[in-house]
């Protein structure tokens, strides 16, 4: 058997090698874990499965009959909001802390199939909630590149597990660059298919318009190949897309649209200039970088923050200490539903509630929540209008590179750092994330990266582009 270096593995390389019988899903997966041992201090990782070696052997079983699928084998993480039969999982939250799964999300259920092997559940901000997966009730992930900061959110742990190869490959879940934001800043592909691509049965819900299950990889490659794998539609999910929706797109993107008025204000210097370097690579490579303009983009983010806390308020309002979770008795019904949603939802979680409740009450409807979702459709039209003279959308993925831990104490400056990721969820188009490079802060080298956007179920534009800019 050869001696595994886990630090250069990729999806496709791992997939010859267990196919060759160059070593086995085993060993393959005890080197993972040995990895997961030694750096156990990220915290990236809620549970670690104690079957991880049981459903190798799984793998190495199929594998042996000559019938691998392109994932058998492979060791991933899981978001801990994705449901997974008859293991914990908690959204990390302590309202959730020791709920159990009672069937598969259809995204799991697909990938058991292929026997690809789960490490375990990655930590993420309570409910999906944040941009640091600091709001987490079981501590901070930290980044692997440097671990006095942040490792990105909400999908940090995911994030922080493939940047830190504790995974070679971790699925996410997406509803405002929740997967985007925390791959740039751990310097790993992170992929938020179009929405309705892939089920959504068996995700905790956040914000339902919103949210999309996505993978996150070492390559571009990997990425497709995940995402292969999961999509498609779910009778089960209303608001899975029909698989006639996807036709075979046989062009190459060659034109790149870039937003130059997003870019005037609030991106850090070394960022822009790396994007900007990128740009110019992909130019001499046989892009056409096109200036665009999209005039009501920059109210995304008010339009967002409006619409988003009005769904967390309407989805969240199911735990409430009687069917679900914590509970903690009181005098009455109204005492047990404040006494448990109080001691089972963080800070973060708490005040979108409230501004959601706020938004969706008489007499603030109309004024903003109507307002907002009118706003959105004027977004869309932005986007589907710009996308008719260029092939993507590119900017920064984040405008800049991982913080310390502790630095964004204010909620505003925490949700500017969307600025580029939340039009994905807005309009419903795919958008991918890819290393660009890194930046330098205080001795430490931070990854960073590019953000590309595409027509809704156009991801092969995304996966073309990205390929370049890896190459």
């Amino acid at each position: 058997m050869a001696v595994i270096d886990i630090e250069k593995l990729t999806i496709p390389k791992v997939r010859a090698a267990l196919d060759a019988g160059e070593y086995s899903a085993v060993a393959l997966a005890e080197a993972f874990l040995a990895r997961i041992k030694e750096r156990e201090g990220l915290n990236a990782y809620l549970e670690v499965f104690d079957d991880v070696i049981e459903q190798a052997n799984a793998a190495d079983e199929l594998i042996a009959e000559g019938k691998p699928g392109p994932l058998t084998g492979i060791p991933l993480g899981v978001k801990d909001n994705i449901l997974i039969k008859g293991r914990k999982v908690s959204a990390a939250s302590k309202m959730l802390e020791n709920y159990t799964a009672t069937y598969d999300a259809t995204v799991i259920k697909k990938l058991k199939e292929q026997r690809v092997v789960f490490l375990g559940r990655t930590n993420l901000d309570e409910f999906a909630m944040g941009a640091s997966t600091e709001n987490s009730a079981f501590g901070v992930t930290k980044n692997p590149h440097d671990e006095t900061r942040v490792a990105g959110g909400s999908s940090g742990g995911s994030a922080a597990a493939v940047g830190g190869v504790l995974a070679l490959a971790a699925l996410g879940s997406d509803t405002g660059g929740s997967i985007r934001q925390p791959a740039s800043l751990c310097g790993v592909v992170g992929l938020k298919p179009t929405y309705g691509a892939v089920s959504r049965l068996g995700l905790i819900a956040m914000g339902s318009s919103f949210d999309q299950i996505g993978p996150i990889t070492h390559t571009v490659d990997g990425a497709e190949m995940i995402f292969n794998a999961i999509r498609g539609n779910d009778p089960k999910d209303s608001t899975s897309t029909p698989d006639s929706f996807y036709t075979e797109v046989s062009k190459k993107p060659k034109k790149i649209g870039v937003p130059r008025a997003l870019l005037e204000e609030g991106v850090d210097p070394d960022v822009l200039e790396n994007f900007e370097g990128t740009l110019a690579k992909l130019e001499a490579d046989g892009y056409e970088i096109v200036d665009i303009e999209l005039p009501n983009a920059k109210y995304a983010l008010a339009a967002y923050y409006i619409i988003i806390p009005a769904e967390v308020s309407t989805n969240l309002s199911r735990f409430d200490g009687v069917r679900y979770g914590l509970h903690f008795d009181g005098t009455g019904v109204d005492d047990e539903y404040a006494k448990s949603r109080s001691a089972g939802f963080g800070p973060e979680v708490r005040r979108r509630i409230l501004l959601g409740t706020h938004v969706l009450s008489a007499g603030y409807y109309d004024a903003y929540y109507n307002k907002a979702q009118a706003l959105r459709g004027l977004i869309r039209k932005d986007y589907e209008a710009a996308l008719e003279k260029v092939d993507v959308i590119a900017t920064p993925t984040s405008p800049i590179p991982a913080f310390k831990i502790g630095e964004k104490s204010d909620p505003l400056s925490m949700y500017l750092l969307d600025i580029f990721t939340v039009t994905a969820n807005l309009t419903g188009m795919p958008a991918i994330s890819v290393p660009s490079g890194t930046v330098d802060r205080e001795g430490s080298s931070l990854p960073v990266g590019i953000q590309f956007l595409a027509p809704a179920f156009h991801e092969k534009y995304l996966f073309d582009a990205g390929r370049s800019v890896e190459a």
